[in-house]
């Protein structure tokens, strides 16, 4: 009885979180360690689908990195990364689309029908989503098929959020003259997530959020503003990895997005205790 008594709290303590989030829309950066590890994998299916069934509307960028790296070093290819991003010949782009849209998207799209729900896979190129250009050199640095983002057309995923569908986005653009472009998926997800309007960005990391110290798990910083990040840039707190998810941030807050949130991917139902708790798990970064 007693367990059962505990679930119930539980399940109220929720109630207000709910209410309060129910119509919103909510982007996910999926990616990290919940992508391979296979009860995690589960864990996220599962918050995704609670969240459109308790009335919030997800939507789904998801990441690849490790799955394309596999791919790469069993093809003999170098795998190669300036500023935290991919350098991305002409092959690494064929491999990236193709392990992105042709085999993560699907299994995503897969496991959260196996739950209950209705998910659609697409693409930056379905419906024009995102138009893309090559990532601009700095310091004679060239990324290759790198891409930045010069337009999002929203429409194809409200469309899908209409009619009851999750959508899942894989993060490949497409340029004017008909290049693919391979983007950063927190970029991605950051773009989107202004373009929809979003209540909240949610980016799923292998980290426990912005730490002081990365190493030690205990100095979190649980709030930042968005102010705050030139200076931890500065201080070498964000860096490497880290900083496609601050640009992402950036962009999302310039764009409308009223809150974003820094979760370790790594602990079961990260995406339920950061949205439905009192604590949160995470780093949550504001406005200001």
């Amino acid at each position: 009885m007693d367990k059962l008594i505990e679930k119930a709290q539980i399940l109220s303590e929720a109630l207000p979180y709910i209410k309060k989030f129910y119509g919103t829309t909510m982007v996910i950066k999926y990616g990290g360690s919940a992508m391979i590890d296979a009860k995690l994998k589960e864990t996220v299916i599962q918050d995704i689908v609670l969240m459109k069934y308790v009335g919030i509307n997800p939507v789904v960028v998801h990441g690849g990195g490790n799955h394309i790296s596999d791919l790469m070093k069993r093809l003999g290819k170098e795998v190669v990364f300036l500023d935290g991003l991919r350098v991305t010949d002409k092959e690494t782009m064929d491999i990236t689309e193709m392990v992105l849209t042709g085999a993560v998207n699907k299994e995503i799209v897969s496991l959260i029908n196996l739950e209950g729900a209705k998910a659609v896979g697409i693409s930056g190129k379905d419906g024009m989503l995102i138009q893309a250009s090559k990532k601009v050199q700095s310091d004679n640095k060239d990324y290759g098929f790198v891409g930045q983002i010069t337009k999002i057309n929203p429409k194809i995923i409200e469309v899908l959020a209409q009619e009851g569908f999750i959508p899942v986005i894989s993060p490949i653009g497409f340029s004017e003259d008909g290049h693919t472009y391979n983007i950063n998926a927190d970029i991605v997800a950051g773009e989107i997530a202004g373009a929809l309007n979003a209540s909240k960005l949610i980016l799923l990391t292998d980290v426990r959020g912005v730490c002081r110290d990365m190493k030690d798990e205990s100095t979190l910083i649980s709030t930042l503003k968005i102010s705050d990040l030139p200076s931890l840039k500065a201080e070498g707190i964000i860096s490497d990895g880290m900083l496609p998810k601050m640009d992402s941030c950036i962009k999302a807050f310039e764009t409308g997005v009223e809150k974003i949130h820094l979760i370790d991917g790594r602990i079961e139902h990260s995406i339920l205790l950061e949205l439905f708790t009192e604590g949160g798990i995470g780093t949550e970064i504001l406005r200001g």
